[in-house]
């Protein structure tokens, strides 16, 4: 399955909400809407112009409603048309903690990631992201012409 569209994404993360991992998903959050929304929140804050990693936060549930275990690959080869292939990297490269010591970016993933379990601040709503998440596109469309 390839995203094609900002709105098949939203469409989604909206679908995200009220998901519950399964029973024995060891470190899975709780609430996987939430989490992305902290994660990404927290990347935001933490790292403001880097608007593909935030999104690399942001968009990591999305698998878990498309595929059952561990999604990330999956994950990554929907989102790489839309999002562009650093995010796609990212979100590939954070479920293997080997890669996380040698890219400070994925350092900074996993340490949102890790924060956004036990924070608890009020990150947004989803709709706060969909610019965010146009410009990447629409950033990598042009890229992509390049290429």
């Amino acid at each position: 399955m390839e995203l094609r569209s900002v709105e098949e994404l939203m469409d989604l993360l909206y679908a995200c909400r009220g998901e519950r991992p399964a029973d024995g998903a060891g470190g899975e959050p709780g609430d996987p809407h939430g989490h992305a929304l902290r994660t990404a929140a927290l990347l935001r804050r933490r790292r403001p112009a880097d608007k593909e990693l935030q999104v690399a936060g942001l968009v990591s549930p999305v698998g878990r409603l498309l595929w059952p275990g561990s999604p990330a690959a999956r994950t990554a080869d929907a989102v790489r048309p839309l999002l562009g292939a650093r995010v796609a990297r990212l979100v590939r490269r954070q479920a293997h903690p080997e890669a996380w010591d040698h890219d400070d970016d994925l350092v900074s993933l996993r340490q949102a990631d890790e924060e956004a379990r036990t924070a608890v601040f009020d990150a947004g709503v989803l709709e706060d992201w969909r610019t965010v998440l146009e410009l990447t596109a629409a950033r990598n469309a042009r890229l992509g012409a390049v290429d």
